[in-house]
């Protein structure tokens, strides 16, 4: 008698409507799940981030027991696990004399190849099925860019919203956006203000699974980043579920307003910290937009904050999965701007007088978890104009945070934060000075530096950043028409106001103390 179909199910695939569970007879079936020590440490994770993935694949795997699968469960420090995907379904083929086997593909390049080269290994058939619970699939998006000469969101934002029918009307037999635009972005800048009141987001307490996980995690992952103290990610679709329900009818209706903000002591703000629960796979991205939308139908939240938060989602997200595997490998080495400084040792420290770098660290440490204006434009920008080596501040943004996985995470850096593709995504670099950061923020009325300071003991050092980056980087930007006339200002500055502004550009990354060996990779 033929031995079982097993099913791996990795740590980011807990969907119950997986394409690998679909049409599966279930007493025919093993589905696998594997806790690898090689996952936990190809970078040294964040504890909390390790805590989150690992408890909800032991939740996970008890919900397919009720259900009736046959659950093989590796865990961590289970004597013989052999500490990797490939080993771990190797043994499983021989322990249940598997006939073949049926996995969704992996969402990160390096765990794709390591799956095709264990193909040629095994006597039994190996099936890669696509990952379904993307809108736009693999080779649909790399058609989509083929023969593009630029390959902007907004554009395949459009052809996600016609696909979906989201925020779409009927006008003049043809439908166009709700409220006749695409894009609400312009309503989406506001500054912090006295008006702001964000409600708490729900904190989930750990259940015993969670605390055992906890225990483990502080035990094996001493030496790691962040702190376990502040735990209460959702770590079952039942608890995302309720995550939704909260932000969608609390937070939703000011998210689109205030979402750039940033304010002192408050980290979550009106954001819906909903990407750890979607990209585990415990909620399906699509009805969290169709959740948001009937919002905005029903009247209890404006247009701008739905489009907004629909554009994170079936725009961004889509898109950006999209450009890493239309750009891997190349994307993991690229430095267009040969930046090589090290990273600096307060990313991991969070000890510097810069009030928004601190700010922002300190929530990173705590929760794995800072929202998308303090990674882009505080830490990310700071790396930009400091002129760090993208790979240093890859492994960084893998490490800390909870929702970060490469195929998100690495197109996020290298491409937007750092521009390190040389444009393929962003059409300028993300470069500011300490301008758009007192803008958007009270930090800079609290910091021991000067934001109006441009040079000189106490000036933010952001301002003589800015200006050295964009000296350093002039042959290769001065023709992008989003950045010429920058060079305009430059040349109309006096010769000792320039001089000025590099030498206090070359004081501030003098100070700089590199990273301490062994923070992101042993």
């Amino acid at each position: 008698m033929p031995g079982p179909v097993l099913i791996p199910v990795l740590g980011d695939q807990l969907t119950h409507s997986l394409a690998s569970l679909e049409g599966c007879d279930k007493a025919d079936a093993i589905v696998l799940m594997m806790e690898v020590a090689e996952e936990t440490t190809y970078v040294r994770h964040h504890k909390a981030k390790i805590a989150l993935i690992l408890s909800a694949m032991r939740h996970f795997a008890a919900e397919l027991r009720t259900r009736g699968w046959t659950v093989d469960y590796i865990a961590l420090e289970d004597e013989g696990n052999s500490g990797s995907f490939t080993g771990e379904i190797t043994r499983a083929v021989e322990r249940h004399d598997a006939r073949e086997i049926r996995i969704v593909e992996p969402g990160e390049w390096r765990v794709l190849k390591a799956l095709q080269g264990l193909k040629g290994t095994l006597a039994v058939p190996l099936e890669i099925l696509p990952d379904d619970r993307f809108l736009c699939s693999i080779p649909e998006f790399i058609g989509w860019a083929q023969g593009r000469r630029t390959l902007r969101m907004e554009n395949f934002y459009r052809q996600m919203r016609a696909k979906t029918g989201l925020l779409m009307e009927d006008g003049a037999g043809r439908p166009g956006p709700a409220g006749g635009q695409w894009n609400y972005d312009h309503d989406n800048r506001a500054s912090p203000d006295k008006h702001m009141d964000p409600p708490p987001a729900p904190k989930f307490a750990p259940d015993d699974v969670t605390q055992e996980v906890i225990a483990m995690v502080a035990r094996r992952f001493d030496a790691h980043f962040g702190s376990l103290d502040h735990f209460g990610w959702p770590v079952t679709a039942a608890q995302a579920e309720e995550a939704l329900d909260a932000f969608v009818a609390d937070r939703l209706p000011d998210f689109g307003t205030y979402q750039d903000a940033m304010v002192t002591g408050e980290d979550d703000l009106y954001h819906s910290l909903l990407s750890t629960s979607i990209n585990l796979g415990l909620l399906d991205p699509v009805e969290c937009c169709r959740r948001a939308e009937k919002a905005w139908a029903d009247g209890k939240a404006p247009i701008n904050a739905v489009e907004g938060f629909i554009r994170q989602i079936i725009g961004w997200r889509e898109y950006i999965r999209g450009m890493y595997w239309l750009e891997m490998p190349e994307l993991a080495e690229a430095n267009a701007l040969d930046a090589h400084r090290p990273l600096p040792e307060f990313y991991w420290t969070g000890e510097t007088e810069m009030l928004c770098m601190a700010e922002a660290v300190r929530s990173t440490r705590d929760n794995a978890h800072a929202h998308h204006i303090q990674r882009l434009m505080v830490l990310g920008n700071f790396a930009l104009i400091a002129g760090v080596k993208p790979q240093e501040v890859e492994d960084w943004f893998l490490v800390v945070y909870a929702d970060a996985y490469e195929w998100v995470e690495l197109p996020n850096v290298a491409a937007m934060a750092l521009w390190a593709d040389k444009g393929r995504l962003a059409t300028k670099p993300y470069a500011s000075s300490g301008n758009y950061i007192n803008k958007m923020s009270d930090y800079c009325r609290k910091c021991s530096y000067s934001v109006s300071k441009k040079t000189g003991e106490g000036a933010c050092p952001f301002n003589p950043l800015y200006w050295d980056f964009m000296v350093r980087n002039r042959k290769l930007l001065e023709s992008n028409n989003r950045v010429a006339r920058v060079y305009t200002t430059w040349d109309r500055m006096d010769e000792d106001r320039r001089r000025e502004y590099l030498d206090s550009a070359k004081d501030v990354l003098d100070a700089l103390v590199p990273a301490s060996k062994g923070w992101a990779r042993d």
